[in-house]
């Protein structure tokens, strides 16, 4: 069985008619509590002080007491409430959670977290906490890994997690993202690939094909695979055109590279806002569900 560790017993307090789509982690894991070859797990609250070894202590101590400017309130999207700092430390928890999983069994997943766009001082873009940055720090401290890899497919460039981790030869990240979607000022991955609008998906896999031919000669030791689905044509804010069936090629490809290279593998959502949602849901559960035919040990 296959370790998934879930947020929304924590609730996400958002005002009516706010475009983040909250209701799809719920509804993430109700759709995959349906498969007996996942184990599910209330995410713990992570520690400020674990976070901060990532993020600017001032910055982490700011947002979980409200004292933040409203001007970078506004930049993550979030309207602070004790609520939202809960659910950030749940979220940031749930990947925690999910390295140590992989560490013991090869595999973690959460039903949250892949909140990219957080920098070291500041959020951005729906993300407070960089939980990706947060887990390969804490992966660090426990001893256990050095040399990691982050592949990042949401159609977002992961402009935070290459801000946090450049310069550090032990980690490869990997962006295959839309080059005119947000951030509309990208920063350098080890491996950026950029796509025009409307790339379907020959193009999407191809492209992902290339990333991680480049990225298996680094040899990691752990891949955090950041699986958003907002490259789906579907999506109100992903401008390609890629189906579900090109999706689902995408997490099988990510998956069985990374099963040829035998590591342990650690899955985070992204993004993900087609209307209706189901059409988001069920494309993060084929996720999960992939990693099942894969990644399960039996």
């Amino acid at each position: 069985m296959l370790d998934l560790f879930y947020t929304d017993h924590y609730a996400l307090p958002l005002p009516e008619g706010h475009r983040f789509p909250k209701d799809k982690y719920r509804l993430l894991r109700e759709e995959l509590q349906r498969d007996s070859r996942f184990r599910f797990h209330a995410a713990p609250l992570a520690a400020a002080t674990v976070i901060a070894r990532a993020h600017d202590p001032g910055y982490v101590r700011a947002f979980c007491e409200g004292a933040l400017g409203a001007a970078a309130m506004r930049k993550i999207g979030f309207p602070w409430s004790q609520g939202l700092v809960e659910r950030t430390l749940a979220s940031a928890g749930s990947t925690l959670a999910a390295a140590d999983a992989a560490r013991r069994s090869g595999f973690g997943g959460t039903l949250a977290g892949g909140t990219h766009h957080a920098f070291y001082a500041e959020g951005s873009g729906y993300c407070v906490f960089n939980d990706i940055a947060v887990a390969i720090t804490w992966a660090r401290d426990e001893g256990w890994v050095r040399r990691v890899a982050v592949v990042d497919l949401d159609v977002h460039q992961g402009d935070g997690t290459a801000a946090m981790c450049a310069g550090d030869e032990q980690v490869m990240t990997v962006s295959v993202h839309g080059k005119n979607n947000f951030p509309f000022r990208k920063q350098r991955s080890v491996i950026d690939i950029e796509l025009e609008d409307g790339a379907g998906d020959e193009e999407y896999l191809s492209s992902v094909a290339e990333a991680l031919r480049h990225a298996g000669g680094f040899a990691p030791e752990v891949v955090f695979y950041q699986s958003g689905v907002d490259a789906l044509a579907s999506d109100k804010l992903g401008k390609l055109n890629v189906s579900p069936e090109g999706m689902a090629a995408r997490d099988r490809a990510v998956f069985e590279w990374a099963r040829a290279l035998g590591v342990p593998v650690v899955v985070t959502m992204g993004g993900g806002y087609s209307d209706p949602i189901q059409l988001t849901v069920a494309a993060h559960a084929v996720t999960y569900r992939t990693a099942a035919d894969l990644l399960a040990a039996g």
